[in-house]
């Protein structure tokens, strides 16, 4: 990644976004998410070795090494994520000064490296500058959620009945069919806290697919005019 980062703000939320250099397909297969969700919880947190150094170890020592780890305050914390075929999604709070810039960092050349080394592929992955809007207010930080949480069934990959246990996204983390919940991955309580229950939450969303296919239609339209 670029040197060139924005400045963020400690304690506040951002929406964050990256795509694949050349829009390559790299979120293609499970073995791929299964991969970069190993990632993202791993370097949530400040860690004094690389992922691979940490794989290599065996059950014990990296039970032991966690422990001292998740025992500290968290770089981020994830309320949302999506990965799509060619780029992601995370709503987040930096926790630590720099956090977000260490995170994204952090994740993009770990799982680099681990998809060049599969694929026999050289060189960057991902674009050198990921993308971050503050998020101002509640009714951002909803409809933003919305946003990512829908944005495989706006691009026609799924239809909205699929998005329920769909992996992809961090739906299912809130719902309980996905069996997340204190996974610690991801906070779903401040979403929760608007709609009472995930049912609700679910209803929002659907409520919404229409609303946003035609926004996307209407995006489409004016970057090809």
């Amino acid at each position: 990644m670029s040197n060139h980062r924005p400045i963020l703000s400690t304690g506040e939320i951002y929406h964050l976004f990256n795509r694949s250099i050349g829009k390559e397909i790299i979120f293609s297969s499970e073995r791929y998410l299964y991969k970069i969700l190993q990632i993202v919880d791993y370097y949530r947190f400040n860690q004094r070795l690389k992922y691979s150094e940490f794989s290599r170890l065996n059950a014990g020592l990296q039970q032991n090494y966690l422990s001292s780890i998740i025992s500290q305050l968290p770089l981020i914390e994830i309320y949302v994520f999506s990965f799509m075929p060619n780029h992601y999604h995370f709503l987040a709070k930096q926790l630590q000064d720099k956090g977000i810039s260490k995170f994204l960092s952090n994740i993009q050349n770990s799982f680099a490296k681990n998809y060049n080394f599969i694929n026999n592929r050289h060189g960057s992955l991902f674009d050198h500058n990921f993308k971050a809007k503050r998020i101002t207010n509640n009714e951002e930080f909803i409809h933003v959620s919305r946003y990512i949480h829908l944005n495989h069934v706006t691009a026609g990959l799924i239809e909205f009945e699929q998005l329920l246990t769909y992996p992809w996204t961090s739906l299912p983390y809130y719902l309980a069919s996905g069996n997340r919940e204190g996974s610690g991955l991801v906070n779903t309580k401040p979403i929760l806290n608007y709609f009472k229950t995930p049912e609700k939450y679910l209803k929002f969303l659907k409520d919404n697919v229409e609303y946003q296919r035609k926004l996307n239609s209407i995006k489409k339209l004016l970057l090809d005019s």
